[in-house]
C-alpha cells in the first residue's frame, strides 16, 4: 500500500536533449530570433539569448535560456538539461561576469551576472517553482539547478547607453 517506491519521472535521453538544443539554435539563427524568443509575461517566464565569453577559448558563445523578470533584473535558472554539472554558460559567467542579453523585440544590452544566495535565492527559486512546478520533480525535491540561480543585472555601460538615447 504506501510502501511502493515512487518511480522518478522519465528524463529524455541525452542525445535527444542535445539534438533539440542544436535544432533550437539553428531555428533561432535562421529566423533571427523571431519564433523562439518570448517575453516573460506570456507564460510567466521568457526566453532570451545570452552571449558570454568562453572561459577557455575567449570567443563569444551564445545560448538561449529561460528567464524571469525581477524588477530591472533578469533571473536565469542554471540547468544543464537535468544532467549533473553546471551548464557551460554558467561556468563562462563565473570566469567573466560581463555578458550581453537580447530579449524579444529589443536590442542587445550589456549585463553583469552574479549568483543568487540566501534569502534572495529562496525568494527567486519559489518564483521559478510557481511558474513551473515540474522543477521539483526530477529528484523528488529539487532539480539539479536548485540554488544555481543567476541574476543578470543591467550594467553601468547599458545605463549610460539608455540615457544617451
Amino acid at each position: 500500500m504506501g510502501t511502493e517506491a515512487t518511480r522518478p519521472p522519465k528524463v529524455p535521453p541525452r542525445w535527444l536533449v542535445h539534438t533539440a538544443w542544436r535544432a533550437h539554435r539553428a531555428l533561432d539563427r535562421l529566423s533571427g530570433g523571431r519564433f523562439l524568443w518570448t517575453t516573460s509575461n506570456k507564460r510567466g517566464w521568457g526566453a532570451l539569448r545570452l552571449t558570454t565569453i568562453g572561459r577557455k577559448s575567449g570567443h563569444q558563445r551564445s545560448v538561449i535560456i529561460g528567464y524571469l523578470q525581477d524588477g530591472p533584473n533578469l533571473v536565469a535558472l542554471a540547468m544543464n538539461g537535468w544532467d549533473e554539472g553546471h551548464p557551460s554558460w554558467w561556468l563562462n559567467l563565473e570566469a567573466q561576469p560581463d555578458a550581453v542579453v537580447r530579449l524579444a523585440g529589443q536590442h542587445p544590452r550589456p549585463v553583469r551576472a552574479r549568483p543568487c544566495a540566501g534569502q534572495e535565492r529562496d525568494r527567486l527559486w519559489q518564483r521559478w517553482v510557481a511558474v513551473d512546478p515540474k522543477l521539483l520533480v526530477p529528484h523528488g525535491t529539487a532539480c539539479p539547478g536548485r540554488g544555481r540561480l543567476c541574476v543578470l543585472a543591467m550594467s553601468s555601460n547599458s545605463l549610460e547607453a539608455s540615457r544617451g538615447r
